[in-house]
């Protein structure tokens, strides 16, 4: 059998486009506790540079080869138990590529209860299966009179248990198996029907009352929008076999036939025939269309988590409005609207509850407190959240600010999904201990005009509200991919170890909960951090975690300029190299960009730090410190429009995009309810994947072209020639109508009345 290590290493080299020594130097660092961030930026020589695209997906499928290898190796010594290990099969399980596979061959040695063919056995009724298997030419009955007993009554029963012995070897048969799944995969379609009296409840997924499409083709969005109709019951859900083919033998059951030589003419060929169609019916369709459902949801499934992820990477790195002080509110009719101001550093200034909506209806007196508050602390911006009542606080807020005099704050919607969650959460009753947690939300709401990333890492990824029916998708699945595109945001910013909260802290490369609330404390009690040195004063701090964090922390007008910028502590020489060559002060020299550029950079190369690492520090001595993320602007609302009923199909408006999903983007126009862009609208070229286009965060233009006031849904286009109504894939596509990203409620389980595959559906969704 072949290394397992040096085979796992070849198979994922193969899929990231990479060399074998490459994946096996990654793995190491992997395994001796390296972080991905860290490994992408200060491991370049010992990968090749890999970059973090390629270490995630390393590590996706290194975790998925290995739980295979263990898998394998089990399943080697249970057979190996059994003494039916032999030369040949062990050398397929080896070759086997998936789990999937390994299981078909395990099939037949699994441990099993009692079955039908189990009890047939026991009664002697094997040799009976194996002669109608091996001579067609007696017929099955007239053999079966030689194997009545007391248990075995009649010739029927005889031939039951036949039956029962050969259909449980076609349905553990790996070979054929693979070969029913593989024409399964090409030929099965997707059909989706409304269930009897729930067409008024389901009418949101009107677009899968009676629909059918190909497996193979089926896209995730609109395969969790039918499971999740089956779910809720308004739905049935089946895979269909070969509905196009009208022959009274279907191909399926021509494929068993061939596996087993079934003829046409001859007595036992015959009753093979009809066994064969029975035991197709009976026990392969089903668990073959439970294997083929199972991995359509797997494959939408992660679809909708890469689309969650990316969409949570461009919130993330959204356009901060930087250090300036911010006036937060968060927007409420009966409750009133919640405000707080918090200077440029984020720190609480001041709060208060305004009223000016009914009962109350205070407006003038809402107007005179706000204008005070931004006299008062010098406010230069308005973050507005952006829900129930937020069009109405904006109105009132443009009036007050047409009162003021120059310079005026400037006003901006905000996401607030995931702000209540803050409100309540530990983190928020750590910070601000007294204060209400209703007003929480509005401090939070205006941190994260501030800087989204720093603010957003308090809340848990799933909550922010950026995903495609997130709550239908493997959580676990989901929780590690939106916390390595957190890491890896966090990483490629970059944390000001002197301002961040504990947090922001914990997802710097190395660091965790209890390191980042050391670092706090620590600060806490002797004043903040002078050098990336003195971090390892900090208690439980050790070498091994300041070499994986002390390149991602800056400490801006520090003692060492160096400690302001991306360049790690053990490259210091290096940078300390080039700056004597050019003959200036390190503080003098960065941002020199036409000092910098005469350089070679081969000529700082050594043993230690190669040409890659080199060109790094040069970029980062030429743009010290400097930020990913794009400069700050802000859409425009169109006064008037507040409501869908406002729309009209014509309309050209401003707005931010919330949300993009694998059919098209979301675009907040300031209505509460977002528009659909459909892929098909979104340029006047063709385009495959919305992100082409756009990203959560861009201010758009669109126009409206269809508005459906009933069912809360929006068509807009951002093509030049106005577009079209976007089609009914657009407007099936997200059952939830797009609600600016929100999370919907998980749905509980409940079987409806779909009959065995249904119930052998909900079953298997519950074990996964």
């Amino acid at each position: 059998m072949a290394n397992p290590a040096k085979s796992i290493a070849a198979i994922i080299a193969s899929e990231i486009k990479a060399a074998p020594s490459q994946v096996k130097a990654a793995v190491e660092l992997l395994d001796e506790g390296a972080t991905v961030p860290f490994i992408a930026r200060y491991r370049k020589e010992v990968t090749g540079g890999l970059d973090d695209t390629q270490l995630r997906m390393l590590s996706e499928r290194l975790t998925y080869l290995r739980e295979l290898e263990a898998r394998r190796a089990s399943i080697l010594e249970s057979i190996r138990g059994q003494d039916k290990l032999t030369d040949e099969l062990e050398a397929k399980i080896a070759a086997v590529e998936t789990k999937a596979e390994l299981e078909d061959i395990y099939l037949p040695y699994k441990p099993k209860r009692r079955t039908k063919a189990e009890i047939a056995r026991e009664r002697g009724l094997a040799p009976l299966a194996e002669a109608i298997l091996a001579d067609r030419s007696v017929a099955p009955a007239d053999r079966a009179t030689a194997f009545l007993t007391a248990e075995v009554v009649d010739v029927k029963a005889a031939l039951d248990g036949a039956r029962d012995i050969i259909a449980e070897g076609m349905t553990e048969n790996a070979d054929l198996l693979g070969r029913l799944r593989n024409h399964m995969k090409g030929a099965a379609f997707l059909r989706a029907k409304v269930v009897d009296g729930k067409q008024e409840a389901g009418a949101k997924f009107s677009d899968y009352f009676d629909h059918s499409e190909r497996w193979a083709t089926t896209p995730g969005h609109r395969a969790l929008a039918m499971l999740r109709g089956w779910n809720e019951e308004v739905l049935s859900v089946d895979i269909v076999v070969d509905q196009d083919d009208t022959s009274p033998v279907k191909p399926v059951e021509r494929m068993i036939a061939a596996a087993y030589n079934v003829g046409a003419h001859l007595p036992g060929d015959k009753w093979l025939a009809e066994m064969i169609g029975w035991t197709w019916r009976v026990k392969l369709s089903m668990s073959l269309s439970l294997d083929l459902m199972r991995e359509l949801r797997e494959r939408a499934e992660e679809e909708a988590i890469h689309v969650f992820a990316r969409n949570l990477k461009d919130l993330l790195l959204a356009a901060p409005a930087g250090s300036r002080a911010t006036m937060g509110l968060d927007p409420g009719i009966r409750t009133g609207v919640k405000v707080a101001v918090v200077d440029g550093t984020g720190k609480l200034l001041e709060t208060t509850t305004v009223y000016p909506f009914p009962p109350k209806n205070d407006v003038r007196g809402t107007q005179a407190e706000l204008a005070s508050l931004i006299r008062k602390h010098k406010v230069e911006l308005i973050a507005i959240g952006n829900g129930t009542g937020s069009r109405e606080t904006e109105k009132l807020v443009a009036d007050m600010l047409l009162q003021l005099p120059a310079p005026k704050p400037t006003k901006v919607i905000v996401s607030e999904a995931g702000a209540s969650v803050y409100s309540a959460s530990e983190t928020a009753a750590l910070e601000f201990p007294g204060l209400d947690v209703s007003l929480r939300g509005a401090v939070s709401i205006a941190r994260r005009l501030q800087d989204p990333l720093a603010e957003l890492v308090k809340i848990e990824p799933k909550s922010i509200g950026v995903g495609q029916y997130q709550h239908d998708v493997d959580q676990s699945k989901l929780s590690r991919s939106l916390d390595a595109v957190v890491e890896d945001a966090v990483n490629a910013v970059g944390v000001d170890v002197n301002t961040a909260s504990a947090p922001l802290l914990a997802r710097v490369s190395g660091l965790g909960k209890s390191s980042a609330e050391a670092i706090v404390a620590h600060r806490d009690a002797t004043g903040p951090f002078g050098s990336r040195k003195e971090l390892l004063k900090v208690p439980r701090l050790g070498a091994r975690t300041f070499e994986q964090c002390a390149g991602f922390l800056r400490i801006p007008n520090g003692k060492e300029p160096l400690d302001a910028s991306s360049v790690h502590p053990e490259a210091y020489g290096v940078a300390k190299k080039i700056v004597a060559a050019c003959g200036r002060d390190v503080r003098a020299l960065m941002g020199d960009s036409v000092a910098l550029k005469q350089l070679d950079p081969r000529t700082f190369v050594d043993e230690r730090f190669g040409l890659p690492t080199v060109k790094d520090i040069l970029a980062e001595l030429e743009k010290p410190g400097r930020d990913p993320r794009p400069s700050f602007k802000t859409a425009t609302f169109a006064e008037g429009i507040d409501d869908i009923k406002d729309l009209k199909v014509g309309m050209q408006l401003e707005g931010t995009v919330t949300n993009v999903a694998a059919f098209g983007a979301f675009v907040d126009i300031g209505v509460h309810q977002d528009g659909l862009v459909h892929v098909s609208q979104l340029a006047d070229r063709f385009i495959k994947d919305p992100h082409e286009v756009v990203k959560a965060g861009d201010v758009v233009t669109v126009r409206v072209t269809e508005v459906d006031v009933a069912r809360k849904r929006i068509g807009l286009t951002m093509r030049k020639d106005g577009g079209a109504e976007s089609g009914r894939e657009a407007r099936g596509s997200a059952p939830n109508g797009g609600n600016r990203g929100a999370p919907t409620r998980p749905q509980k389980p409940q079987a409806p009345s779909q009959g065995a595959f249904g119930a052998a559906l909900m079953e298997a969704m519950k074990r996964k």
